[in-house]
């Protein structure tokens, strides 16, 4: 792992469990008063999804609009796309100081996050690119094992991604056990995510699992309160880690 992502994934393992807010759940005519709402409410990640149309049935944004959102929260970018690797650059020159592969996307995944890892955060050099690699619900997590070498996080997707109004899939809770006993028995301290399906409803259940980054959307904005809600869900989140193990879900493995 090198130094500079660790600065990152130092920060956010402190931090941890953390959300990550998904802005394109919010209103996009009144997108810059959003995000500011967003930073006034404790939120610390700003969750992008990118949707080639190719991978996914939907087409989202591309690093234009990762560009444009003018915060100074973290910049969580999501590529759900075919064939990244020659896409990643684009996102972190647009601003991205987190960047979510697929292990599904391509053939030479290695190759993507060996590139990512070379790369210099774009709004700043000392913090690091963080590389995560997310897995859709019917990819087998023994996939990620030749790759720890290679990433920070592993997210853990549990919703078919690309089709609306799906419920939290119960096996990731399996799923996510399986892979912190895998970073255990590897030896490797590496951020787990769970992102799709997540509302106040099942937030604390969710918590229980162990991941460090909770990706939510649609539950912040709904409701057309963004403010109240994500403080809300912000102090849900807290009091469920609450007499957890610090490192939220089991032991980790720490060097």
């Amino acid at each position: 792992m090198q130094m500079q992502a660790k600065t990152l994934f130092d920060e956010l393992r402190s931090k941890a469990p953390l959300l990550s807010v998904g802005v394109l759940s919010a209103e996009l005519t009144s997108l810059g008063s959003q995000v500011r709402l967003l930073e006034r409410a404790g939120v610390e990640l700003l969750h992008f999804d990118v949707m080639d149309g190719r991978f996914c049935p939907l087409m989202t944004v591309g690093p234009g609009f990762v560009k444009a959102v003018k915060t100074a929260l973290l910049k969580d970018v999501h590529l759900l796309v075919e064939e990244p690797l020659g896409k990643v650059e684009s996102y972190v020159a647009a601003g991205a100081d987190i960047v979510t592969v697929h292990v599904e996307s391509c053939r030479h995944i290695h190759r993507v996050l060996q590139e990512l890892g070379r790369m210099a955060n774009a709004n700043d050099p000392a913090r690091g690119i963080l590389r995560g690699l997310a897995l859709n619900p019917g990819t087998p997590i023994t996939s990620v094992e030749p790759l720890l070498d290679e990433l920070e996080m592993v997210v853990l997707v549990a919703v078919n991604p690309g089709w609306s109004g799906q419920e939290f899939i119960a096996s990731t809770q399996r799923r996510a056990e399986n892979l912190i006993d895998m970073f255990n028995r590897a030896k490797k301290d590496v951020l787990l995510g769970i992102d799709g399906g997540i509302t106040r409803a099942n937030l604390a259940d969710v918590v229980q699992m162990g991941p460090d980054i909770i990706v939510t959307g649609s539950a912040v904005f709904k409701e057309g309160r963004p403010l109240e809600t994500a403080r809300s869900m912000i102090s849900v989140l807290k009091r469920a880690a609450t007499g957890l193990d610090v490192n939220h879900g089991g032991i980790r493995y720490v060097e």
